[in-house]
Order: structure tokens, then C-alpha cells, then sequence
């Protein structure tokens, strides 16, 4: 496959369009509560950044666009506590304080703890056959758009291989249960939404796989490719997503899809 189609662009101009094109984290809220996506297109609901994110994208820029780049964006170490001689903690005014300095570079900032961890799981991907040969050759972070079901989309893909097609980079805290969190999270909603913008754009149907990493020792790493009878099914659920939102659209009706009366059975 020719990967031409890929718009390389800043995870900032990603999020300016955003605003006018659905993506999958957003039609996942909506699949979710109709009237959680309603609101926070219109800005009422603050989204927090936690740390667990940053070391999400610091893992992902490390395992994905090289040690260049994760040095170029990313700040190690934190100011030390000249009573301990140790590093202040996340949680302090000091290391907030740096943190936002940094951020004014255009840099983000990693304690010492973080950037191990980050590390850690970079090297657990590098240690493993199937992933490395996922990530052999590719795109990193390539967006994708077109219309989908009469809905303007977009979306930022970890990786895109031109033989193997979409590779998802997961985090996990235990790969034991890391299908289940795949099932709670929807990520095959995700990845699906991800394979018919590749489809619209290309005419062409590409396999999909999701590269998950623990958080903890021993740091496994696992691969897996994901069916077409679950990506279907998935792509069903997001089309019925999407002509549901057309509709609370039209309608400026946003509920939150507890309004009825439910029962609770012993089954």
C-alpha cells in the first residue's frame, strides 16, 4: 500500500480540526452518553491531563519517532529539594512550577520515575519479534480524512505499515486482562472507525493489530491482529453511532440514555 494518503501534520493542528471533524475518541463519548459528547463540544466539560497520559505520549513518541525526537519534546528530571537531596514530587508547587516552564519551551516534562518507566516499556516493544516486525517500516502518527456516513472524520494513527497495515500501540497494567480492557474501552470501535477512513481514502480494506505493553514488571508485551468478523461488527456499531448522532444533530436532542426506567434482574 502507498502511504501518500497520510497528512503529516502537529498533534496541535489535529486538535484545532477536531473541531470540525468527528474522530474516534468523540464518537466513542457519544456511544457512551450522547449528552457527555454534546457538552463537551460545547466546551463545559474540562478535560484533565493526567499523568498517566503524559507518559503515554512520551512512551508512544519514544517506541514510535525514535530517541530524537522523545529528546527533542520531552525533559527529564525534575528540580531537587536542596533539604533531601532528592527531586520534588509530581505533586508539588516546585515541580509544577517546572513543568509549565518547560512547557513554554514547547517541551513536557518526565520525573526521573517516569522516564525509567517510559524506557522500560519502549525496550519491552524492541525485545519483541512480532512487534519490531510490525514497526519495521512505516508511518508514525499519520492522519486520515474523509467523509464517513455523511459525517466529516479524522483520525491520528499510531502506525500504519504498508504490508501489515494499522498497528495500535496500547499501554496496559496487566496484559493478562488486556482483552478485556480492550473489550471495556472499546478499542475495537476505535480501530475499526480507523479501517473505513483508510478504506474510504485508499479503496482498500487493511488488516489491523494492537501492540500491548504493561506498565509494571515484568513489562510483557503481546501482539495481537484482530478479526474481520470483530472489526465488522465494530464498524456496524460505529455506522449506527454515527446516523444517531445525525439525528440528535437535527434534532438538538442530547440524551444521556438513562431517561427510562430500567430493571435490575437477578440474571
Amino acid at each position: 500500500m502507498n502511504l501518500d494518503f497520510l497528512i503529516r501534520e502537529s498533534e496541535s493542528d489535529y486538535r484545532e480540526k477536531a473541531q470540525h471533524n468527528l474522530t474516534s475518541h468523540a464518537l466513542a463519548d457519544f456511544r457512551k452518553c450522547p449528552e457527555l459528547y454534546h457538552r463537551k463540544k460545547l466546551g463545559l466539560v474540562e478535560e484533565i491531563d493526567r499523568p498517566a497520559y503524559v507518559i503515554g505520549r512520551a512512551f508512544h513518541m519514544l517506541a514510535l519517532e525514535g530517541q530524537a525526537e522523545y529528546d527533542r519534546r520531552f525533559t527529564l528530571g525534575a528540580p531537587v529539594n536542596p533539604k533531601t537531596g532528592k527531586p520534588f514530587g509530581t505533586s508539588t508547587q516546585t515541580f509544577m512550577d517546572w513543568v509549565a516552564g518547560e512547557a513554554a519551551k514547547g517541551r513536557e516534562c518526565l520525573s526521573d520515575d517516569q522516564g525509567a518507566l517510559v524506557d522500560e516499556m519502549a525496550e519491552a516493544i524492541l525485545s519483541h519479534p512480532r512487534a519490531q516486525e510490525l514497526l519495521k517500516e512505516g508511518v508514525p502518527e499519520g492522519v486520515v480524512r474523509a467523509e464517513y456516513r455523511g459525517i466529516p472524520c479524522q483520525s491520528r494513527i499510531d502506525w500504519v505499515n504498508p504490508s501489515r497495515g494499522i498497528v495500535d500501540l496500547k499501554s496496559c497494567d496487566d496484559l493478562t486482562w488486556f482483552e478485556a480492557d480492550a473489550k471495556r474501552y472499546g478499542y475495537s470501535n476505535q480501530l475499526a472507525f480507523y479501517r473505513s477512513l483508510v478504506a474510504k481514502v485508499t479503496g482498500e480494506t487493511v488488516p489491523v493489530h494492537m501492540i500491548g505493553v504493561e506498565k509494571k514488571e515484568p513489562f510483557r508485551c503481546g501482539v495481537w491482529v484482530l478479526s474481520d468478523q470483530l472489526l465488522l461488527l465494530s464498524q456496524r456499531e460505529n455506522e449506527a453511532a454515527i446516523a444517531r448522532l445525525i439525528q440528535c444533530a437535527t434534532s438538538d436532542t442530547w440524551p444521556s440514555g438513562y431517561e427510562e426506567l430500567r430493571v435490575w434482574d437477578a440474571a
